[in-house]
């Protein structure tokens, strides 16, 4: 076999200790080969340029069994926390209890996703705490919150129980042949939902700590899961340094949904929306019409990035 014939094409499913792990393209509907263990050539490291998990690539089998990544196909989209790249959507999964549903961290997250491209789907996970006992009423009061303030503004809500099995059918219909990216913070049932997503997977789950309101870290690289029909999830390690580092101050605002959509009508071209007359965005807020926990949470990221750029 010359080495045109032995160049094929495949997809990184995982990176580890400097190997990347190629799934081989499926041919004419053939069963899915196992993940085939990667150099990449050393001409990435000149070009200064890393293969990503996600990354489409075209490789060849080496004499010893392995394989050696020759080239990177161009990226649709790329995600550089956590890196991830030709990403098709994320599903940003947040418990109604236990942690305690964080309105803050969920709209970092949407920052993060609307910057990259990316669309997103909100993932409303334990609802079988809604259910009945104690706490049900703060978790359906929780679910409602989330709808109320997301769904007018063009985000698809999907409420799940891995443990009652409920909306796992919903989710993995919206799942289907695309490169999903979970995440969310720890312990909110990430791991418990790819496992009934995945029967026999057996993905390693984490007991959430009452004291700290949070799991404690079990995944520990990115790693591709196969859900069939060209359907990928991408399990991701916690988020637990969600900065502003590649976002510019003119950005924020286009990363909310419903301000890029009012920015048009303000006054001044490169409007703030914090403190400029005839802003469109302070409009719509006094009439009720953009969320007041969006918006303080939208001052709240200004400031943070103001006060970055003040000590550098």
């Amino acid at each position: 076999m010359n080495d045109r014939q032995s160049r094929m094409t495949g997809r990184i499913v995982k990176a580890l200790s400097g190997y990347y792990y190629v799934q081989p393209d499926r041919e004419n509907g053939s069963a899915p080969a196992s993940p085939l263990q990667c150099r990449a050539r050393g001409i990435f490291k000149k070009k200064g340029v890393s293969p990503l998990v996600g990354d489409k690539v075209v490789y060849s089998v080496t004499e010893n069994g392995e394989g050696t990544v020759d080239e990177i196909l161009p990226r649709t989209s790329e995600l550089i926390r956590p890196p991830v790249a030709n990403v098709d959507q994320a599903v940003l999964v947040f418990s109604v209890l236990e942690p305690a549903l964080n309105l803050q961290l969920l709209d970092k997250f949407l920052v993060h996703i609307e910057h990259a491209g990316i669309p997103a789907v909100l993932c409303l996970s334990k609802q079988d705490l809604a259910a009945s006992g104690e706490k049900a009423d703060a978790a359906r009061e929780a679910a409602r919150k989330v709808r109320e303030i997301y769904e007018p503004i063009g985000y698809e809500v999907i409420g799940t129980s891995a443990r009652l099995a409920e909306g796992v059918e919903e989710l993995r219909d919206r799942l289907t042949g695309r490169l999903s990216v979970f995440a969310g913070q720890s312990g909110v049932g990430k791991s418990s939902l790819l496992n009934a997503l995945v029967p026999g997977l057996s993905l390693e789950t984490n007991e959430i700590s009452m004291k700290l309101g949070r799991g404690k870290h079990t995944t520990r690289h990115v790693e591709l899961i196969p859900l069939g029909n060209g359907s990928f999830v991408a399990d991701t390690p916690g988020f637990s340094q969600l900065d502003f580092a590649e976002l510019g101050i003119e950005d924020l605002g286009r990363c909310f949904p419903e301000m890029r959509e009012l920015a048009a009508e303000c006054r001044f071209r490169g409007c703030t929306h914090v403190h400029e007359p005839s802003c469109a965005v302070l409009a719509a807020k006094a009439e009720g019409a953009v969320s007041e926990s969006r918006y303080e949470h939208y001052v709240q990221f200004l400031n943070e990035m103001k006060e970055k750029k003040r000590r550098y």
